[in-house]
């Protein structure tokens, strides 16, 4: 499997990252491709120490569409997995994967998504509690920091199309039955540091959902139904969860708002969880 890491400025997390996506794999079981791209800083050295026999492309435009597909140029295993650069991944989740969608079906997998908020503050914390109640991390999810693709899943398009959630336009592209879970392992990835930027990194993600509902209607998916009223009930039973509730409230609506509004939008990722 060709593991594709785009990178733009992550200097202070790529080498770390790298080795532990490398830790353990035998020699030859998985490409690393890294794409560092705009970067200002050292970024496409420390990926080029961490794994020696990565294939490190550097762009002088800052894009993580573009760095995609420039990873895709040069990638040679028909298996792909797409890990954005502040990911925290085991070397044996990512063979795991390759095994699980060495298949001639079209598949697309992911292990289960957790967030570490130890360095968060109380407030981003407590949006985070509620958080894990909701629908959306019950539900088979593939996506936010790592999606992988069977040689077929891949073939389903060809370049990556200019779109702020690529995560969510891979995802769109498989029914349901097609998304695969990897039992048994998990990412992580730092949450914000504080609720503030929480709701700037949820702007963008609001902006890209509404990108691809809008010029990709086919993709749009079903209108989920009783989502709220069940969050609600789970809340209602767990008392601890009650002062949370309307920091999560905040979290969730904030977000919404700033996505709505009009004017451009900056890159908007979460810089503290980089510090």
């Amino acid at each position: 499997m060709s593991v594709i890491v785009p990178a733009h400025d992550e200097a202070n997390v790529i080498g770390a990252n790298l080795a532990r996506m490398a830790r353990g794999v035998p020699a030859g079981r998985l490409e690393f491709v890294v794409v560092a791209n705009g970067c200002r800083d050292d970024t496409a050295a420390r990926a080029a120490r961490a794994i020696p026999d990565a294939v490190v492309v550097e762009l002088a435009e800052g894009s993580k569409i573009a760095a995609l597909n420039a990873g895709d140029a040069v990638a040679r295993h028909p298996i792909r997995a797409y890990v954005d650069a502040d990911v925290r991944v085991a070397g044996t989740t990512l063979l795991a994967l390759a095994e699980l969608l060495d298949t001639p079906l079209p598949r697309v997998a992911a292990p289960r998504f957790t967030v570490d908020t130890s360095r968060s503050s109380i407030f981003a914390r407590a949006h985070y509690r509620v958080w894990e109640h909701t629908d959306y991390r019950r539900s088979g999810h593939v996506g936010s920091g790592i999606y992988a693709l069977s040689a077929a899943g891949r073939a389903r398009f060809d370049a990556f199309p200019d779109v702020i959630a690529d995560d969510r336009y891979v995802q769109q592209l498989f029914a349901p039955e097609e998304r695969l879970a990897l039992d048994g392992h998990s990412f992580e990835v730092p949450a914000p540091r504080t609720l503030r930027a929480q709701i700037r990194r949820s702007t963008r993600i609001h902006r890209g959902n509404a990108e691809i509902a809008r010029d990709y209607p086919e993709l749009r998916p079903a209108p989920a139904t009783g989502r709220h009223g069940s969050l609600l009930a789970r809340v209602a039973r767990r008392p601890s969860l009650w002062p949370a509730f309307p920091v999560y409230v905040v979290g969730t609506l904030g977000p919404r708002l700033r996505a709505g509004a009009r004017g451009p939008l900056g890159w908007e990722r979460d810089e503290t969880s980089r510090r």
